[in-house]
């Protein structure tokens, strides 16, 4: 079956604009702190889309969403700082690090990032050219965790993952990928973070972000 023809807008990259690829997406906002960036089902919709504020076309995105509310709590407030809106029981707190993953097949190019949620500014950034979804969900939260100890931050960790955060809690990726030539360098990248698990005590709390209610996790990677 061919690949869905998708279209991406870029709001703040290199060069912002439309791009029919994800692979050309990806050259004007990888490694852009901040970037702003979204894919879109039919080149009418980049459209409208690229001439509307990035938040607006989040917050549009969010109340179309299956089981959202009405009015997603989180947006991005005139100092450029995510914020919540009056009235809302139960937030997420702000103080904290986002992680989420994606990935270009299964498996495919996986890719991973940790996000600081009020500045929505990337602290880490993993890429590997072969691998699936769950892998990096589980990697993102292990390299949340040993990026928190490192700096001394007691923040929670976010997860849209309730499988990964399984994983981590079980100290083992229980991925099914197979291990091969292609695979060696990310198994042991694999290995390497269950054995920190194993071998490291912390007290971060890591948390299930809750995208019903919240609207996206903020290191979402803005492929859907």
């Amino acid at each position: 079956m061919a690949k869905k023809q998708k279209y991406y807008v870029v709001w703040q990259g290199k060069m912002p604009g439309i791009y029919d690829s994800w692979e050309a997406c990806k050259e004007q906002v990888h490694g852009v702190l901040g970037a702003q960036y979204k894919g879109f089902d039919t080149l009418v919709e980049a459209e409208q889309a690229s001439r509307m504020p990035y938040n607006s076309v989040v917050v549009q995105s969010n109340r179309n969403t299956p089981g959202a509310q009405n009015t997603p709590i989180l947006f991005i407030d005139e100092n450029g700082m995510t914020a919540i809106r009056q009235g809302v029981d139960n937030p997420p707190v702000l103080d904290a690090l986002a992680v989420d993953a994606a990935c270009s097949g299964n498996p495919g190019q996986m890719e991973y990032q940790g996000v600081y949620i009020p500045t929505r500014t990337r602290v880490f950034h993993y890429i590997s050219e072969k691998g699936t979804n769950n892998i990096g969900e589980f990697l993102a939260i292990v390299h949340g965790l040993s990026y928190l100890k490192k700096h001394h931050l007691n923040q929670i960790i976010y997860s849209d993952s309730a499988n990964a955060i399984s994983w981590v809690r079980q100290k083992q990726c229980k991925s099914k990928l197979v291990q091969d030539a292609s695979t060696a360098e990310l198994w042991d990248y694999i290995h390497r973070a269950e054995n920190w698990l194993r071998t490291n005590t912390y007290t971060t709390e890591i948390r299930k972000w809750d995208t019903d209610r919240w609207g996206e996790i903020p290191a979402d990677f803005g492929r859907k």
